[in-house]
C-alpha cells in the first residue's frame, strides 16, 4: 500500500513514496536491516492532517510486531511534529496575525480610521443641527411655527430627488467615486453659505414681496411666506438635515458596512460612538464659545455673521478630514471575505429598485423602524422646542442653550457606548434594538405629562426657583438627550448590523431608500400629524393629549417590528455562516478533529507499534471537514 504525504515547506517527499520501514540495524548488518518477515499495514494517522492545500491525509506505515529487544517506541516524523503533538496544535496552522492590546492590526487599520471619520461627522453635524434652529426660528418675519413646514414641503422632496439621483449614480460609479460625488457638494454649501450668502441675504431675500404676501393672505400663511421670505437659511436648514442622513447614514454606514465583518461591528460599531461624542461635547462647547462671542461685540457689529464663518470654516475643515481619511481607508484597507454564493442582482431602473425594496419584508421592518423613529422624536421635539423658544427668546440666549444641550447629550450618550457593548453581548441585536423606543416613549409620557398637568404643580415648583415652562423645557431636554444618546449607542448600531447580511444590490437601494426617504419621511410624517392636530384643535398645546397618544401607537409599532426584524436578522446570519462552511468544505480546507484537545489528540496517533486496526479504523471516522 502507498502513501502519499504531501506538503510545503517543512516536509517534502516525493509524490510516491516507497514502502520503507526504518528500525535500528540489526547485527546482521545492512543486508539485514530490513526483516522482510514484519508485515507492514497502512494505519491511518489518528485526527491529523499535513496538508496546507487541501490534500488527501497519508498514512503512515506501522510494523504489526515489534523487533527483539525494541520498547513500545514512536517515530516522529520531525521535530516539529512533536511540539504540535505536545502542544496540542495544528501542525500547519495559519500564522497568527500580530495584535495591539489584543486587537488585530488588521482590524485596528478600519477601526480607528472610521472612528476619527464619524469624530468629524458628528463634529460638523452638532454644529449644523444647532446652527440651523437658530437660523429659522429666530429671524425676522420668521418663528417655530415655520419648522413643519420645513420637513413636510421643502426637506421632503429634496431627500426623494437626492434618493433618486443616488440610486442611479450607484449604478455607474465607484463606490470611492460616489462618496466624494455626494460630499463634495456638502462642504462647498456650508463654506459659501458662511461667506456669500448669509453676508449677501439682505440683497437676495425678497423681503417686500414676502410682506405683500402676508399682507394679502394673512397671518395663518405666515410659516410658508417665511420659507420664501429667508430660502437661503431654510436651504441651509435642509442641508444640515440632509447632512446627517446622507454623511452619517449612507456615506459613513455603508462605508463601514463594506469593510467590516458582522463579528467586528458587533464588538466596535457601539464603539465608534465613543469618538463621536467626544466630538459632541467639543462641538457643543464650541457652539457655547461662539454664542458668547456674539454677545461680547458692539453695537452695529454682525457678531453672527463673524460667528458663521468662524463655524462653517471649521466644518470645511472637518469635511476635507473626510474626504482625506475615505481616501486612505480604500487604498489600505482589504475588504473582508463575503460569501459568495450571494445573490447579486443586476442594475434596475429607479421604479424596479423602489418595487424590489417594497416587496422585502426584511427592507419594510427597518423602514418602519426609522419612521418610527423620526415620527416619534418629532412629536416631543418640536413642541420641546416651541417651549424653548418662549423661554429663551434672545439668539444669543438660545443658541448658548443649545450648545449646553449638545454637550450634555454628549457625555450622556459616552456613557451609553461604554454600556451598549455589554448589552450586545449579553443580551443581543434583538434586545438592544428595543431599548431606544422604550426609552422615548417612558421619557415622553414624563414630558407631555408635565404639559398637561403642569399647572397644579406651580407653587412646588416655585420652591426650586422654577416656573413650569422652565421646568417643561429641562424636562423636554431630558428627554431629547436620553433618547438621542439610546439613538445613537444602540439604535444606529442596530440598523446598520442589520444591513451587514444582505446582498449588495440590496444593501446600497436599500440603505439609500431607507436613510435618505425615510428618516425625513419620519419627520415629516410627524409634522403633518402636528399640522393637522393644529388646525383640528386649534393650537399645539390643545392637541397635546392627542399627540401624547399617537406616540404610544407609534412605539407600540415599532417594537412590533423590532421583535419581527430580529428573526430575520438570525436567520440571515445563520444562513450566512452555513455558507461559508459550505465554501470551506469545497475548498477542502483541512480542519482538526474534535477527537482529543487537538490535531495530534492521543500518543498513538504517532505510535507505529500501538493500538490495532480494529481501534484505527474506528478512529479515522472521527475528523470532520467543515
Amino acid at each position: 500500500m502507498e502513501g502519499v504525504l504531501q506538503t510545503r515547506g517543512l516536509l517534502s517527499l516525493p509524490s510516491k513514496p516507497k514502502i520503507k520501514a526504518f528500525y535500528p540495524l540489526p547485527q546482521g548488518g545492512v543486508r539485514h536491516r530490513f526483516n522482510s518477515s514484519i508485515p507492514l499495514k497502512a494505519k491511518p494517522l489518528n485526527g491529523l492532517s499535513l496538508s496546507s492545500n487541501g490534500f488527501q491525509k497519508f498514512q503512515e506505515f506501522a510494523p504489526k510486531t515489534q523487533l527483539f529487544g525494541q520498547k513500545n517506541r514512536s517515530f516522529p516524523i520531525c521535530k516539529a511534529e512533536t511540539a504540535a503533538a505536545a502542544a496540542g496544535q495544528p501542525l500547519f496552522a495559519e500564522k497568527e496575525q500580530p495584535k495591539f492590546m489584543g486587537i488585530e492590526l488588521v482590524t485596528l487599520k478600519k477601526i480607528i480610521p472610521l472612528g476619527a471619520m464619524f469624530f468629524c461627522i458628528l463634529f460638523n453635524y452638532t454644529i449644523l443641527r444647532d446652527t440651523k434652529d437658530v437660523l429659522v426660528v429666530t429671524a425676522k418675519g420668521s418663528s417655530a411655527e415655520i419648522i413643519p413646514f420645513l420637513k413636510t414641503w421643502v426637506n421632503l422632496p429634496m431627500a426623494i430627488g437626492f434618493m433618486l439621483m443616488y440610486t442611479k449614480l450607484a449604478n455607474v460609479l465607484s463606490k470611492e467615486a460616489l462618496f466624494y460625488t455626494v460630499i463634495f457638494p456638502f462642504i462647498a454649501f456650508f463654506g459659501a453659505f458662511g461667506f456669500v450668502l448669509y453676508p449677501f441675504s439682505n440683497y437676495l431675500h425678497p423681503t417686500a414681496f414676502a410682506d405683500k404676501l402676508l399682507n394679502t393672505l394673512g397671518p395663518r400663511f405666515l410659516g410658508p411666506i417665511a420659507i420664501l421670505r429667508i430660502w437661503s437659511f431654510c436651504l441651509f436648514y435642509v442641508m444640515a438635515e440632509l447632512w446627517g442622513s446622507v454623511v452619517v447614514s449612507v456615506l459613513f454606514w455603508g462605508l463601514a458596512n463594506q469593510i467590516t465583518t458582522v463579528d467586528e461591528a458587533k464588538r466596535f460599531y457601539p464603539l465608534f460612538g465613543l469618538g463621536a461624542n467626544v466630538a459632541l461635547i467639543f462641538s457643543g462647547r464650541t457652539v457655547k464659545y461662539f454664542s458668547s462671542l456674539r454677545s461680547s461685540l458692539g453695537p452695529g457689529v454682525d457678531g453672527w455673521a463673524i460667528s458663521l464663518k468662524g463655524m462653517m470654516s471649521i466644518v470645511v475643515l472637518m469635511g476635507g478630514t473626510i474626504c482625506f481619511f475615505n481616501w486612505w481607508v480604500n487604498r489600505n484597507v482589504p475588504l473582508p471575505t463575503r460569501s459568495k454564493k450571494k445573490k447579486v442582482k443586476p442594475n434596475m431602473t429607479t421604479m424596479e429598485s423602489l418595487k424590489f425594496l417594497v416587496s422585502s419584508k426584511y427592507i419594510r421592518n427597518l423602514a418602519t423602524l426609522v419612521v418610527a423613529y423620526g415620527i416619534s422624536i418629532n412629536l416631543v421635539e418640536v413642541t420641546w422646542k416651541s417651549k424653548l423658544k418662549a423661554q429663551f427668546p434672545s439668539p444669543n440666549e438660545y443658541s448658548a442653550f443649545m450648545g449646553d444641550f449638545s454637550t450634555a447629550t454628549g457625555i450622556a450618550t459616552f456613557t451609553m457606548m461604554l454600556l451598549s457593548q455589554w448589552i450586545f453581548d449579553k443580551y443581543g441585536w434583538g434586545a438592544a434594538a428595543k431599548i431606544t423606543p422604550t426609552v422615548l416613549l417612558v421619557t415622553g409620557v414624563g414630558f407631555f405629562s408635565l404639559l398637561l398637568f403642569g399647572a397644579p404643580l406651580t407653587p412646588t415648583l416655585a420652591k426650586f426657583g422654577m416656573t413650569p415652562l422652565l421646568a417643561a423645557v429641562y424636562v423636554g431636554a431630558m428627554q431629547n438627550i436620553f433618547s438621542k444618546s439610546a439613538k445613537y449607542s444602540l439604535f444606529d448600531p442596530c440598523k446598520e448590523m442589520a444591513y451587514i447580511p444582505l446582498d449588495e444590490d440590496t444593501k446600497v437601494k436599500g440603505k439609500a431608500a431607507i436613510d435618505v426617504v425615510c428618516n425625513p419621511l419620519g419627520k415629516s410624517g410627524g409634522a403633518l400629524i402636528q399640522q393637522f392636530m393644529i388646525l383640528t384643535f386649534g393650537s399645539l398645546a390643545s392637541s397635546t393629549p392627542y399627540l401624547g397618544s399617537v406616540l404610544l401607537v407609534i412605539v407600540l409599532a415599532w417594537l412590533a417590528a423590532a421583535k419581527s426584524l430580529d428573526g430575520q436578522f438570525t436567520q440571515l446570519r445563520r444562513e450566512e455562516e452555513l455558507e461559508k462552511e459550505m465554501e470551506r468544505a469545497t475548498l477542502k480546507i483541512p480542519v482538526v478533529s474534535e477527537n482529543g484537545n487537538g490535531p495530534l489528540s492521543s500518543s498513538s496517533s504517532l505510535n507505529p507499534a500501538g493500538g490495532d486496526s480494529t481501534n484505527a479504523s474506528s478512529e479515522t471516522s472521527s475528523p470532520r471537514s467543515l
